[in-house]
């Protein structure tokens, strides 16, 4: 059976959806918990918090499009100044290149066969350059659009594990108190499918995301409480 490598590539999306979800279950838990000791009426808290998240997603989606035009703008910048160093200093830049494979250990002959083959093509010549002299990735043409949906979409999904609560009890404190077990399993649940997705020891993530996420709502709840 032939060997089949198994590397996982969605990184960014990942990343996307750890933003978005961690302070989707942190932020509006925090809201939530400080007005519990502020009001009696679940229906301020749900309307509260339902306004937090809608204000919450947007501006982290916006904030994610906002990152995503920023690298691509800046990735197309710097692809613009190799393909005029290409053409206009070759030298300096295939002196480049010898200096980057040296640095992998490549034989003299064999880079300067690389270096003559690599020159023939001005624009693999300066994908090589972008990603081995600048250790820059190419994003996707549409990665804003898909970074600011999915941070909106992933802090929605946080937000609404705490609120959730509050729909199905009759009191602040009664909802306090089941919003508080449904975020720490959401938390745990979340770490272990995000450590088992990148490769990592899923039980160890878990707890990590836990109690980082624990210690996150447990200071945002204090804020709060001290400014209510």
């Amino acid at each position: 059976m032939p060997h089949q490598e198994k590397h996982f590539t969605g990184s960014q999306k990942v990343r996307d959806i750890v933003i978005g979800m961690s302070d989707g279950l942190t932020v509006p838990f925090a809201l939530t918990a400080g007005l519990t000791g502020a009001v009696a009426s679940n229906v301020i808290i749900i309307t509260a918090g339902l306004a937090e998240i809608i204000a919450g997603s947007i501006a982290m989606g916006l904030g994610g499009y906002l990152a995503g035009i920023t690298e691509y703008q800046h990735y197309q910048s710097e692809k613009k100044r190799e393909f005029w160093e290409v053409e206009n200093l070759p030298e300096r830049e295939k002196e480049e290149i010898r200096e980057i494979l040296g640095q992998y250990g490549v034989k003299e002959t064999s880079r300067e066969a690389f270096i003559e083959d690599l020159s023939q093509d001005p624009g693999k010549w300066v994908d090589f350059m972008m990603r081995f002299e600048l250790n820059l990735e190419e994003p996707e043409v549409n990665q804003a659009r898909n970074s600011a949906l999915l941070i909106a979409l992933s802090y929605v999904i946080g937000g609404m594990v705490p609120l959730s609560a509050y729909f199905f009890t009759s009191n602040p404190l009664s909802g306090l108190s089941i919003s508080v077990v449904v975020t720490l399993l959401a938390l745990f649940t979340f770490g272990y499918l995000k450590s088992k997705i990148t490769g990592q020891a899923p039980l160890a993530g878990a707890i990590k995301t836990t109690i980082i996420g624990a210690l996150a709502s447990a200071a945002a709840f204090l804020i709060a409480r001290l400014i209510s």
